[in-house]
């Protein structure tokens, strides 16, 4: 099983290999605690995910508030490898409606 580091990257690079036209950044941890790993800017709308190691992996706080949050304003979701592709179609669906 990779390390979050290592499911974060592979994660990216997928994202930017799928979604070739969106802007993919991983935010800085340091700026606003609990706030979501990835922003994915795609035309006019935008998403984030929170990547974790394992789907039950510990959650730093306020990081279950800023994903929901985010998801009323537009797309944001926990991400692991258990609930990568599942997750990955919901936000291609977001980004299609």
């Amino acid at each position: 099983m990779p390390n979050e580091n290592d499911f974060r990257s592979k994660l990216i690079k997928r994202l930017r290999d799928e979604l070739p036209e969106a802007i993919i950044l991983h935010l800085d941890p340091n700026d606003t605690q609990g706030i979501p790993d990835i922003l994915i800017l795609c035309e006019d709308r935008w998403a984030t995910l929170e990547t974790k190691r394992l789907r039950h992996s510990n959650r730093q706080p306020n990081q279950e508030y800023w994903v929901n949050k985010m998801n009323e304003m537009s797309f944001s979701r926990f991400i692991s490898p258990e609930n990568e592709e599942e997750v990955l179609d919901e936000l291609q669906d977001s980004f299609r409606s």
